[in-house]
């Protein structure tokens, strides 16, 4: 069979990324953009995105109006109540939930913030250059958040639809004050190790290289040690073989792909970065436990 070719999609512009989704709304802006998200039409419908990167940053408040399973690549969060999630430009990226997700979501560009000049990701933290940040908490820290966003958003609405400079100010305080609910939230927490930021360095850069590398020796040249002693390091930390993190975030796609997608098995295989389409299924059997085709039918 020949080869399929599927690059992975790469987003540079909002509404380029937003023409990919089921939500409608488009930007006048094309540096900065406030949705509130509401149920799509339809019912209670998954909505999946296949790995992707886009150029720009992402940020969300979100609340649980359902039972739901939230995937954010390699962030899970089952049944949250309320969340805020972070994403950073560049990084592989895929989500999954139900149709019952409502609240704030902000895409932006640093140019929206030129007159200011902010380095996000010293400034912001909350931003990291390697992973996804998810927050879960109740409904009470939901409606504390909820009313920073609202200015945000009230500012958005009522300012003008090219400029939205006011929008942008309120934008930048309340990424500060989120900053604050990060610090807080982190108090009293022990310090770790330098095992446990290995470990920890190598489980992010899993998330945004999965499909590209397979090996420990790959992730070990990344982090610059050797690849034994990161062997030697996730196992003392978390118990567990090294390669079973590679193998557990490219099956966690893998399910998501074949349960959310029409795809053909063999698309798949290619987009996840295998040979052919024999290697793939030799390897969703040994992760899962039964073949792709006979996983969507049973989730189907």
């Amino acid at each position: 069979m020949e080869k399929i070719s599927s690059p992975l999609p790469y987003y540079t512009e909002i509404n380029d990324f937003l023409a990919s989704i089921p939500w409608h709304s488009r930007t006048a802006n094309p540096d900065f953009f406030c949705l509130r998200l509401k149920p799509v039409d339809g019912g209670n419908i998954p909505v999946y995105r296949p790995p992707f990167k886009r150029s720009f940053y992402f940020f969300a408040l979100l609340f649980n109006s359902g039972k739901v399973k939230v995937d954010y690549g390699d962030q899970t969060a089952s049944d949250p109540n309320s969340y805020l999630v972070f994403h950073s430009p560049n990084l592989v990226y895929s989500f999954a939930h139900n149709n019952a997700l409502e609240g704030y979501i902000v895409y932006f560009k640093a140019e929206a913030f030129s007159f200011f000049r902010p380095d996000f990701h010293k400034q912001f933290t909350l931003f990291d250059l390697h992973r996804t940040n998810l927050f879960k908490f109740g409904h009470n820290m939901f409606s504390r958040l909820a009313q920073h966003f609202e200015t945000v958003f009230e500012a958005y609405e009522h300012s003008d639809k090219d400029g939205h400079l006011e929008a942008r100010l309120k934008l930048l305080g309340l990424l500060c004050h989120l900053e604050g609910f990060a610090l807080e939230r982190d108090k009293g927490m022990l310090p770790a190790t330098q095992q446990e930021k290995l470990v920890r360095n190598f489980i992010q850069m899993i998330d945004n290289n999965y499909i590209y590398k397979r090996t420990v020796k790959e992730y070990a040249e990344l982090l610059a040690v050797s690849a034994n002693y990161l062997s030697q390091s996730v196992k003392q930390v978390s118990g567990r073989n090294a390669l079973s993190f590679i193998a557990e975030r490219l099956a966690t796609e893998a399910k998501s792909l074949v349960r959310y997608t029409d795809f053909e098995i063999a698309e798949i295989a290619y987009q996840l970065n295998f040979s052919d389409p024999a290697n793939f299924g030799k390897f969703f059997k040994k992760q899962v436990g039964i073949a792709p085709s006979t996983f969507r039918r049973a989730r189907r």
